[in-house]
Formats: structure tokens, C-alpha cells, sequence
């Protein structure tokens, strides 16, 4: 039967509404079978104002949009002053937008983070960004033939509609995974070349790439930190990683690194390039239901005992004055050798800024192609 009550959208304000808006994507999603759920215990840290990293240097509220009893939609507006200040913008973020094929319930959503971020003095709404520049982030708006690898996010095909509809234009380039078949395209001739490439700068001696030393991890996480801040900061809308932010996410996934496939570039002893490989654990996520019942972390222990296909490069990064050495083409060939002898079958490389113009250029010439989009928008107030 048609719910036929008025629209309503509210910010949360009890223990009930925050269950609601917490566990909505599971009605959004629930028959889709490319979406992989989030964690609810990580979606709940990150959305509490005492336990989520963003509140150190923001604020955010979360609406739900409701038919009577029923929750059809939900959203979130946050200010982060720390972005804002080092980009001299004055702008809000959006993220947990999600709502069922109705546009109305979008446009009340978008109106209420509008008027959210106005009664603050904020000019423009951008996103979606769960709170989190990393995770999942931006609009899908290519790629519907496969589940999305870990950090990267799925939204259904009417949720461009509604934002462009809305009046939200891109922010910037698009943001590009790309995908290289390690058992069709590794003996391809871009491949090849790649692979010379590799070995010429190899027996030139001056270049090396070594393994994660996770013994350590201080002294690795801040030679990562410099690099990353570097390699990266000639990207349009970079922003700049901050220690707690980058410590907090490799804590997270540490647990099931693996150090030989974390890769650190050095020229004469001195790191220079990062590239990290983490194994698709979204191939075991998307049968656990994230984790909502006792029982679903016991499909996720039978799941997680098998090896992904996938093998997912969530970053290449070279400080600049070392461009041009060979230190990625190194590092490349390095950690698609190791991905082989490990039994990986294909490779991630997700995600990269349409824009970027050193990670486009040398997944063309290792052959890679591109097999998701997202887009991150924004919307003058």
C-alpha cells in the first residue's frame, strides 16, 4: 500500500531516529546486488560527535526525511572548519544522502542541508562526503557492472538525476577507478613497456622499492604522510592529509595488510614513493550485512578465509622533484610480480582524479582500463 503522508524532514533527535537514520541504506539497497553494505558499528562512530575523527575540527548535523512513521530519505550538512580555512571557502559538505526513487524526497533533503549551511553563513553545499574525504565518496555515474572495491562507494542510477536536477553542477574532475586484468593484460605490449621501462631504471641502480617495514609503523606512517602530502598537492581541491586522519585509517585496515605489498620508493636510500596494495575485502563484506547481527560476523570469518581476486592500489604518490626517475614504473611492475606469485587475478586502481597527471598517464601505459565514475558536486547557495 502507498505511504501517503506528508513529507517531513527532521533532524535527529532521539535514540530511535539516529537507529533510522543509521540503518536507512539497507532499505534503499537491499535488492541491489552490487551494493556492499558499510560497517554499522564504523557508520555509527563516524556520525558521533564524540567518537568521529571530523568532529575534531567540525560540526555536523543529520536529518531524516520522513512519510508519517516511515523513513524514505536521510542526509547529512557539516561545516569543516579546517578544509574551509586552509581553502579559503566557506562552504558546507553533504554525505548519507541517500532516499527512495522520489524526487521530492531529495529537493526536501537538499533544502534542509541548504538551509543548514545559510543559518551558518556558508554560500555552497558540495559533496557527498560521509564525513570522510576517502571513503566512498561522490556519485556513481559509470561502472554498473561490478561491486565497487573497498573505500570506494555504489549509488543507485536516479541518484545523479536528483542532484543534477536540483542544481548541483561538478565540483571538479571526476574521479576514475581503473581496473588491469593480471592474467589478460600483464603480457599485453603496453605491459611490456612498462616492463622495460621498469628494468631500465632498475639496472641503473639508483632507484629501489622495499616493503612496509611494519616494525616501524611511526617512523613508516610519517615517511608516508610527507610523501602523500607532496606527491599529491598539485591536484586542483587537494587536501592535505593530516596525521591523525592518515594513522586512523591505517590503523584501521592494519590488521589485514600486507607489508610486502605496501610498497615505499626510494632514490639512493631516500623515500620518495608510496604505493599501497590492499586486498578487496569488500569481496567478503558484501555477505556480511554490515555486521548488524551476531551471526553475520560468522559469514564474514567463512568469507574472509579465501583470497580476493582483487588486489586494490588506493594511492600511487612520488614527491615531485623525483618525477620522471622511474620510481612508479618501479613500484608498478613491483607490486604486480608480488600480486601474481600471491594468487591476485586482477588489480584496482581507485580512485584517481580524472585530472591527475601522473597516475592517468602511467595506468594508460601499463593498459589499465577505466570501469567507475564518480562525481563530486556542487551547489551555490
Amino acid at each position: 500500500m502507498p505511504i501517503t503522508d506528508p513529507l517531513q524532514v527532521r533532524p535527529v533527535a532521539s535514540a530511535g531516529e539516529r537507529r533510522a537514520f543509521l540503518t536507512f541504506p539497507w532499505r534503499v539497497y537491499r535488492d541491489d546486488p552490487l551494493w556492499v553494505p558499510p560497517l554499522l558499528s564504523e557508520r555509527a562512530q563516524r556520525s558521533d560527535p564524540a567518537r568521529g575523527e571530523f568532529f575534531q575540527h567540525g560540526e555536523a548535523e543529520f536529518f531524516v526525511a520522513w512519510r508519517g512513521r516511515h523513513p524514505v530519505g536521510t542526509i547529512c550538512a557539516g561545516e569543516d572548519r579546517r578544509y574551509n580555512t586552509f581553502a579559503g571557502q566557506r562552504q558546507a559538505l553533504f554525505g548519507f544522502f541517500d532516499c527512495l526513487p522520489d524526487y521530492e524526497i531529495a529537493a526536501a533533503l537538499f533544502d534542509a542541508a541548504g538551509a543548514w549551511a545559510e543559518r551558518r553563513g556558508l554560500d555552497a553545499l558540495w559533496g557527498p562526503f560521509h564525513l570522510d574525504y576517502e571513503d566512498a565518496y561522490g556519485i556513481l555515474i559509470e561502472g554498473y557492472d561490478r561491486p565497487p572495491a573497498i573505500l570506494c562507494g555504489h549509488t543507485p542510477p536516479y541518484y545523479r538525476d536528483f542532484v543534477e536536477r536540483y542544481g548541483f553542477e561538478p565540483a571538479r574532475g571526476d574521479n576514475i577507478a581503473y581496473a588491469f586484468d593480471l592474467e589478460r593484460d600483464w603480457g599485453t605490449e603496453k605491459a611490456e613497456k612498462l616492463r622495460r621501462v621498469a628494468g631500465l631504471v632498475r639496472r641503473r641502480g639508483r632507484v629501489s622499492v622495499r616493503a612496509a617495514r611494519f616494525e616501524d609503523w611511526d617512523g613508516e606512517m610519517q615517511r608516508v604522510l610527507t610523501i602523500l602530502n607532496a606527491g599529491l598537492a598539485v591536484l586542483p581541491g587537494f587536501i592535505p592529509w593530516g596525521a591523525e586522519s592518515l594513522t586512523q585509517l591505517a590503523g584501521e585496515l592494519r590488521p589485514v595488510l600486507d607489508p610486502e605489498l605496501i610498497l615505499i620508493g626510494e632514490v639512493d636510500g631516500q623515500p620518495v614513493g608510496w604505493l599501497p596494495g590492499v586486498p578487496n575485502f569488500n569481496e567478503a563484506l558484501q555477505h556480511a550485512d554490515g555486521l548488524r547481527h551476531p551471526w553475520d560476523y560468522a559469514r564474514l570469518w567463512w568469507h574472509m578465509r579465501r583470497r580476493p581476486a582483487c588486489l586494490s592500489i588506493k594511492s600511487i604518490a612520488v614527491v615531485p622533484e623525483y618525477w620522471g626517475r622511474g620510481v612508479d614504473a618501479l613500484m608498478l611492475e613491483e607490486i604486480a610480480l608480488r600480486a601474481v606469485r600471491k594468487g591476485y587475478r586482477w588489480i584496482d586502481m581507485s580512485l584517481t582524479e580524472d585530472t591527475n597527471p601522473m597516475t592517468n598517464k602511467l595506468a594508460s601505459r601499463l593498459g589499465a582500463t577505466i570501469y567507475k565514475r564518480y562525481r563530486v558536486y556542487r551547489k551555490a547557495l
